[in-house]
């Protein structure tokens, strides 16, 4: 059966559903405040408290700055420097590096960001010069941030109604595009909030891929289901096996 053509943008989803303190823009602010303390480690040719005779300057503390994204707004701790002044990289190219840092956290989420990727991302905002620590540092922590997301608990949370949809996404899989389906869960509490509980990357819809994905959520401690709307897939049903029958399911 032919795919029917999903034109909703994951980004905008994740951001109007997504749980309060907002967990995306906290990894965005989280990537620009390494990515300034970076760009400021070349400028001076020294990182932070570094010893060393190639240094051309140094810091002299922080100036707060907000910056308003397509992702709200972020008070950054922007660093100072002595003599010549920093300019952060989001003044001197604002929507190009707004547009790249979206890109990499959305790609965290739907598949992870690697090394490569984020030197690639450092060397379009002018960041030439990132060491392999740095490099990884980065990566590290906002995979991190991304799999505690993923995985935190849901233990003593009720969300009566459950919105579960699919949305294809195309990423890199060993040199090749290909287009994968990310599931989405998205859970209304009992005062009507909604708030995404899941965001899990599979190569397809089927039953089993969605199995996994009520598995995890009892396996984190979601327990009271009373109606879940989905696509209108006969074998949906079955997926819920982890879970009591709700009370009602409801097709799109």
């Amino acid at each position: 059966m032919a795919r029917k053509k999903n034109t909703t943008n994951l980004t905008e989803l994740l951001l109007q559903c997504v749980t309060q303190p907002d967990p995306m823009l906290s990894m965005l602010e989280w990537l620009c405040t390494h990515l300034m303390e970076a760009e400021v480690d070349q400028q001076l040719g020294a990182e932070k408290s570094q010893r060393t005779d190639g240094r051309s300057g140094y810091r002299s503390g922080y100036r707060p700055r907000r910056l308003d994204t397509r992702m709200g707004t972020m008070y950054l701790m922007v660093p100072k420097v002595r003599q010549g002044g920093y300019i952060p990289f989001f003044v001197t190219e604002r929507k190009r590096s707004e547009a790249m840092l979206v890109q990499v956290v959305q790609e965290a989420f739907v598949q992870g960001v690697s090394t490569r990727k984020m030197e690639k991302l450092a060397h379009s905002l002018g960041i030439e010069s990132l060491s392999r620590s740095q490099v990884s540092e980065m990566t590290k922590g906002l995979n991190e941030q991304v799999e505690e997301f993923r995985n935190r608990s849901l233990a003593g949370m009720v969300y009566p109604v459950l919105w579960v949809d699919a949305l294809y996404e195309k990423v890199r899989v060993d040199g090749r595009i290909v287009s994968i389906a990310v599931l989405i869960v998205c859970g209304v509490d009992e005062n009507g909030h909604r708030n995404i509980i899941a965001v899990e990357p599979m190569a397809e819809e089927s039953r089993s891929s969605y199995g996994v994905l009520f598995q995890n959520l009892k396996d984190r401690g979601l327990s009271t289901l009373r109606l879940i709307i989905s696509d209108a897939l006969g074998w949906f049903r079955q997926s819920v096996s982890p879970f009591p029958e709700p009370h009602g399911s409801a097709a799109m």
